[in-house]
Formats: structure tokens, C-alpha cells, sequence
């Protein structure tokens, strides 16, 4: 399909971010919102939905006073490129996926609608564009968030009619950002980080060499299942074989990960 480009002023081509959130401003009640950063200003979208392709879903982190939060950022190709940011936690996120690993062929258009809930959650439905038909599955509070991101993220991948869009560049250094993000999912101490990289007579990741980097990953997660596995050879060998080969095997990292501290959860509770 070739898209008409129109000529004379225009905006920058940079994504719109839509952030969720049940609140109230002047009057107007509002379940998701752009925010102008130079302005430091809230603005309210009083559209509660969204039609688009979905095109991405990836993890970003966001600083918010003074700690990192990972974020889900839906990301969705329509008359311009739309960023849905929500927390991964988040009820919207949730039945977002929930209603999405219902989807195999993301060549066709879909209708995303913020929904509030009771006290100021939102959720999220989803729809057909086409047939406006209601895409459900079943509220699972303890569903494997991490495999049902890994299946949508694969099946977005293997769709050919469905563009991959770039995103606007990220300006910390891919190292970097690699081990923040990571830190940033097991919670470990920024200042373990910074006293390990003194050790390597460096002050951030990306001054490493690729192996280094492993192995200060390795040393974060192993640091984290240290109380959540009976037998330490045990965490160290699944971490091994999950995360490691699974990433070898062309795994996304940070989703390995998740899916590697779920499964020594689980196991835990039910060794108690």
C-alpha cells in the first residue's frame, strides 16, 4: 500500500504517548492522557479508544521519584504512531493481554478501549475493528504474564503484513539500558551495581567487555534467587538453562528472565 505524503508544515514524526490513568481534571473525567513535558501538563484525551494495528510491545523503564518502573509500551501504527505506556502490573496491562494472546493474525486492525473499573483502575477491551466484536478471555490474576508477552511478541514478529515501526532512538547506550532494565525487574540495589563497576575500574556497563556484562547479569539474577531456591547449585543451573541457553536459542532477555523468577516462585510456594 503506498501512503500519501503530504507537503507543507507539519509536526515532527515523533510517536504520540497515550498514558492510563482514572482521574479528573477541570471537571472532565478521563481514562488516558498525553503529557506535555516542557509544559509539565497534564492533557486529557476524552476519546477512549484507540484503532490501529498493533504493531510492538516492548519494556521500557521510567524513572519516578528516584526509582526505576518498567513500563509496557504498547505500540500501534494508525494515522500516526501511537505509544499506549501503562505500568506492566497494572490492570489495564493485564486484561490487555489477557484479551491479546487470544489473537494469532495482527495483519488486521484492532480497537483498544480504556474502561474504568473501581477505585480509579482502568481496564482494557479489546475489539475487531472490523466486526466490532469483543475479544474476551477469562480475568486470571496469576496468569504467566511473561510467556503470554513472549507468544505475542513472536507472533507480532511472524506477521509479514503487519510493519515493524522504529521508535524514536533511545539515547542511553544499548549496554546500558540492558542492564538498567534488568536491575530494574529483579529490584536489585543501584548501589551493588555501582560498587561491582568500581571493581571493574568503570562507571557504567557499557565501558565493559560483552562477557563482563554477562557476567554481572548472571551475578544480579543469582543475587536475587539466592533465598528462593533450597539448593544454590539449583539456581544456578536453571538460570543456566532458562535464561542463558534460552536467550542463545534467540529468547528476548528481559522476558527469559521474568519467566525464570516466576517458575522459582511458584516452585517455592509449593515447596512450603
Amino acid at each position: 500500500m503506498v501512503t500519501e505524503i503530504k507537503l507543507g508544515l507539519c509536526n515532527p514524526p515523533e510517536p504520540i504517548y497515550l498514558y492510563v490513568k482514572n482521574a479528573e481534571l477541570g471537571g472532565e473525567s478521563y481514562l488516558w492522557y498525553h503529557y506535555d513535558i516542557e509544559r509539565d501538563k497534564t492533557i486529557p484525551v476524552s476519546q477512549r479508544a484507540l484503532t490501529g494495528y498493533l504493531s510492538e510491545l516492548r519494556f521500557t523503564t521510567k524513572e519516578f521519584k528516584g526509582k526505576d518502573n518498567l513500563k509496557l509500551d504498547i505500540v500501534v501504527s494508525a494515522d500516526e504512531l501511537y505509544i499506549v505506556r501503562t505500568g506492566v502490573e497494572t490492570n489495564f496491562a493485564k486484561s490487555f493481554l489477557l484479551a491479546a494472546s487470544l489473537i494469532q493474525d495482527f495483519s488486521k486492525p484492532l480497537i483498544i478501549v480504556a474502561n474504568a473499573g473501581d477505585e480509579n483502575t482502568v481496564f482494557c477491551n479489546l475489539y475487531d475493528a472490523a466486526s466490532k466484536s469483543r475479544i474476551e478471555r477469562e480475568w486470571n490474576k496469576n496468569a504467566d504474564w511473561a510467556t503470554i508477552i513472549h507468544d505475542i511478541q513472536f507472533r507480532l514478529g511472524g506477521t509479514p503484513s503487519t510493519p515493524k515501526l522504529s521508535v524514536v532512538p533511545q539515547p542511553v547506550h544499548p549496554q546500558d539500558l540492558r542492564i538498567k532494565n534488568i536491575r530494574t525487574l529483579l529490584d536489585y540495589p543501584l548501589d551493588l551495581v555501582k560498587e561491582w563497576l568500581q571493581f571493574q575500574d568503570v562507571d557504567r556497563p557499557s565501558l565493559l567487555d560483552i562477557s563482563q556484562i554477562n557476567e554481572l547479569i548472571k551475578t544480579m539474577c543469582l543475587a536475587w534467587a539466592s533465598n528462593k531456591c533450597e539448593y544454590p547449585n539449583h539456581a544456578e543451573s536453571s538460570y543456566q538453562k532458562q535464561v542463558i541457553d534460552a536467550v542463545v536459542s534467540g529468547a528476548d532477555e528481559l522476558t527469559a528472565i521474568n519467566r525464570w523468577m516466576q517458575q522459582l516462585q511458584t516452585a517455592k510456594a509449593g515447596a512450603v
